[in-house]
């Protein structure tokens, strides 16, 4: 693509690197999908990584996520995925995706939050540090919600720990947004795999994990009749790396 555009599409075929041992889409490459197309239109809107980093000092950072899924892709489908901002506000900004199979049939609709982070100080900037020429927005809301209202249903109990390392992060040295997808997914055992696949997940990333920190994973049951599993994420000095909402259905 020459020149900005409004919205930006790019088509992903579903690798065997992609998939897990059911042969349909990983949610965390789904969630590299979502990085990767979001990368390519900053770019291409003049806010791309490089330039925030060599003009402000910034980056851009995930704070929270909702994906609503119609259907999994499966190995080998050829996929099309549409992302657009949103009006930034104060310290936020917001963009969309909707995800389409082969046939143009709707499969995923997604709401997400970003901010910059100056890279020195570890601080949120404001928005007005980028936002000169910082297109209005071409469409409307993929999900109408409000992210981040959601909570644990009971007391969450240990789900396992485990240890970032030089795999789980990413250019800001702190774990990878995608990494979190699957520290949930591990929460759950091949045999709740293979029953249920996921009908929506939200994610709100609460502070930054960096290398050599332990996390221990909580899984919240409570709700579960109700089709829905909260599950969180604790630092070893008990800090909440983020929290997460999954609502399930039977597999399909």
């Amino acid at each position: 693509m020459t020149g900005p555009v409004p919205v930006y599409q790019k088509r992903y075929q579903v690798g065997l690197g992609d998939i897990d041992f059911r042969k349909k889409l990983k949610i965390s490459a789904l969630f590299n999908y979502f990085q990767d197309i979001a990368s390519l239109h900053a770019e291409n809107l003049g806010v791309g990584i490089d330039s925030l980093m060599n003009n402000h000092g910034v980056t851009w950072v995930l704070t929270r996520i909702r994906v609503d899924l119609e259907r999994i892709p499966v190995l080998g489908e050829d996929l099309l995925i549409e992302t657009w901002p949103q009006p930034p506000g104060k310290l936020e900004f917001d963009r969309d995706f909707l995800v389409r199979d082969a046939s143009g049939n709707e499969l995923a609709r997604v709401v997400s939050t970003w901010v910059i982070m100056d890279i020195a100080a570890r601080e949120i900037k404001k928005t007005e540090t980028i936002t000169r020429n910082y297109p209005f927005n071409p469409r409307g809301r993929a999900i109408d919600c409000r992210l981040g209202r959601f909570k644990a249903f009971s007391t969450p109990e240990v789900a396992y720990q485990r240890v970032i390392g030089y795999s789980d992060v990413d250019i800001n040295e702190h774990l990878n947004s995608s990494k979190y997808i699957d520290f949930i997914m591990d929460c759950f055992s091949l045999e709740e795999h293979r029953r249920h696949d996921i009908r929506s997940l939200e994610i709100s990333y609460l502070n930054e994990a960096l290398s050599g920190d332990r996390l221990t994973m909580y899984k919240d049951l409570a709700a579960s009749g109700s089709g829905l599993v909260y599950i969180e994420g604790c630092r070893q000095d008990n800090t909440r790396i983020f929290k997460a909402q999954l609502a399930i259905r039977p597999s399909r």
